[in-house]
């Protein structure tokens, strides 16, 4: 099994095409080859005219924390060449930063969620790419989440850094993909290409998405493992609540929420009661934490823990969408004046509340608040929404 990096520096005709231009890297710590080379150095050592490089969040080192924290650009003390962070001063590309090379790489392992940013950064290189005529190769790296396609779509107006279009919050593609819808959907006339990966299964298990074959490495300072890579595209929601999704412990973006005045096995029998279906291909575990850092920092927190993992584990039946919109519903429900919804600035989006931002729309929030709601009204609102997307995709799967 070779990822787009590995049939890169493998295949002779491929690199050949670089001859006589030069090259810029897109690339963060999990941006390796199949022997734990980083791509820069492997380019390099290629013979590849690697002039520049670019960081997206969290930078290419990978060293930055949490969201809305800023990378400068700097020099690579190795190879003297620029490094651009594509989340500091700008996060689109600008002019000078395309002039300094003909074909741009991008080798960002994603996380199959369209608010992990890394998707927005792909459109902007490609948009920038479309304006300066430049040429953008992805090389392509799994979806570890899969095939599966849930959430409701972005709403026009809505578009964000975490919001780059209008697909549901768990996409099913690669990024390879994407990069082929970005260019459908907004009339790019850009030199794009893919190198496919050799032998990816998105259907077959145990990984269903992540090949047993590649050891993990955290694309992000949260993305700590598959767990995580599977619940992503529901707890990334708790990101716009008060309640914590366990920054500050080893184990962040696995539980459905932490809080100090939470009881969490209350919260399940009510998820339980309202929705089973939801929560199922898991296991949910009650368990306790006190965050180092962030929300609840220093207090003892009442959680639920999911365990998309090992024999609990079923493809198509974890929903991770629904589950997290289950859990909020619970809480309201039980704690009817409980101020779930953080209001703070959100990936630089200063008038709308975090969690609108995050879907892509008020519909989620407006359905946990709503009393009357019940679990069919939001399948109803999404269901829709989910099979559009598969079909307006289904032509783009390169595998």
């Amino acid at each position: 099994m070779k990822f787009g990096i590995d049939r890169l520096l493998a295949e002779p005709e491929l690199r050949k095409e670089f001859e006589g231009k030069r090259v810029s890297l897109v690339a963060h710590p999990a941006s390796v080859t199949l022997d734990l080379t980083h791509s820069l150095d492997a380019l390099i050592a290629a013979g590849i005219n690697v002039t520049s490089a670019f960081g997206p969040q969290h930078g290419l080192k990978g060293d930055k924390q949490d969201n809305m924290v800023e990378t400068a650009d700097e020099t690579d003390p190795r190879y003297g060449i620029p490094v651009f962070s594509l989340y500091g001063e700008v996060r689109r590309p600008t002019a000078a930063m395309m002039d300094t090379a003909d074909v741009f790489l991008f080798d960002l392992q994603d996380l199959g969620c369209r608010i992990y940013t890394f998707v927005t950064t792909l459109l902007y290189l490609l948009q920038a790419a479309d304006e300066h005529g430049k040429s953008v190769w992805v090389l392509d790296r799994p979806n570890p989440a899969g095939r599966p396609v849930e959430g409701t779509l972005l709403l026009p107006g809505q578009e964000s850094f975490v919001g780059a279009g209008p697909m549901p919050m768990r996409h099913g593609l690669t990024m390879g993909e994407m990069g082929q819808w970005f260019v459908r959907h907004f009339g790019l006339d850009v030199d794009y290409r893919v190198v496919e990966m050799h032998d990816w299964l998105p259907e077959a298990g145990p990984g269903f998405g992540w090949p047993e074959s590649r050891i993990w490495i955290n694309p992000s300072p949260n993305a700590a493992n598959l767990n995580m890579a599977r619940a992503y595209a529901g707890t990334v929601m708790i990101e716009g609540a008060t309640l914590s999704e366990g920054r500050g412990t080893t184990r962040p973006l696995e539980v459905l929420f932490g809080a100090p005045d939470i009881d969490a096995r209350a919260v399940q029998a009510e998820m339980d009661r309202l929705a089973p279906a939801w929560l199922g291909g898991c296991a949910l575990r009650e368990c306790w934490f006190m965050p180092t850092f962030h929300k609840h920092a220093g207090t003892l927190c009442n959680a639920l823990m999911i365990h998309a993992e090992g024999p609990f584990y079923q493809h198509e039946a974890f929903r991770p969408w629904r589950l997290q919109a289950l859990a909020f519903k619970a809480i309201r429900r039980l704690y009817p004046d409980y101020e779930i919804w953080r209001d703070f600035p959100y990936e630089y989006e200063f008038e709308r509340l975090a969690i609108d931002v995050i879907n892509g729309g008020p519909g989620l929030r407006q359905w946990v608040d709503d009393p009357a709601a019940e679990p069919d009204d939001l399948e109803s609102l999404a269901a829709p929404h989910e099979m559009r997307w598969q079909e307006e995709v289904a032509d783009l799967l390169l595998y």
